[in-house]
């Protein structure tokens, strides 16, 4: 496994970082956005409420991530950039009591815990297509799909600020096999509580 791993990274060497990481994770994450249509969540707001819970206990897991002082240190801004808070309220304007989660990741190593926000930042970048989706329900930015808001900056800029910093991170090979394991463990985790709460 590590040694596929290693002759894809060496296939993807004048490749940027972010791009090594995307390529390295495409099976999983194509995967995992199959799963997320066949869930149908935005059928009705029940469905839409299920997908909510789901993204709640991911950004859950993540959110000491972006709280993390030598995380920011790397990536400057990052804990602004925390969905959690908006989920909660989301969570709230349907009527829903949104539980106190911690992470379930557990403690993560800094390389590991930089592939969990690569993932988590990528959605934010793939929620434009997904807020559209919310609006057809009677959501909107001030209720229901703050979660799915792009930043006031421009949703594409603030990826791309992102997408910067992380290729200009001076990683090793070994750190970058980390990062694309540690995307890799977040999508099945998100993929693994879609089964869960959908059924």
């Amino acid at each position: 496994m590590v040694q596929d791993m290693q002759i894809e990274l060496d296939r993807l060497t004048d490749a940027t970082r972010i791009q090594r990481l995307k390529a390295q994770t495409a099976g999983t994450h194509d995967t995992l956005d199959k799963r997320i249509m066949r869930a149908e969540p935005f059928a009705n707001r029940e469905r839409y409420a299920l997908f909510l819970d789901v993204q709640h206990r991911f950004h859950a897991d993540v959110a000491p991530l972006y709280a993390a002082a030598e995380l920011n240190r790397l990536l400057p801004g990052l804990a602004e950039r925390c969905r959690l808070e908006a989920l909660r309220h989301d969570i709230a304007d349907l009527g829903g009591v949104p539980e106190q989660l911690g992470s379930t990741t557990g403690p993560l190593n800094p390389a590991t815990a930089l592939g969990w926000l690569y993932v988590a930042e990528g959605s934010n970048l793939g929620a434009a297509f997904l807020r559209k989706e919310a609006a057809k329900l009677g959501l909107s930015d001030d209720f229901g799909a703050r979660h799915l808001a792009g930043h006031t900056d421009g949703r594409g800029l603030h990826w791309r600020n992102f997408v910067s910093a992380y290729n200009e991170l001076l990683l090793t090979e070994a750190e970058e096999l980390e990062a694309a394991e540690g995307a890799r463990a977040a999508f099945r985790r998100v993929h693994a509580l879609v089964d869960q709460i959908f059924g």
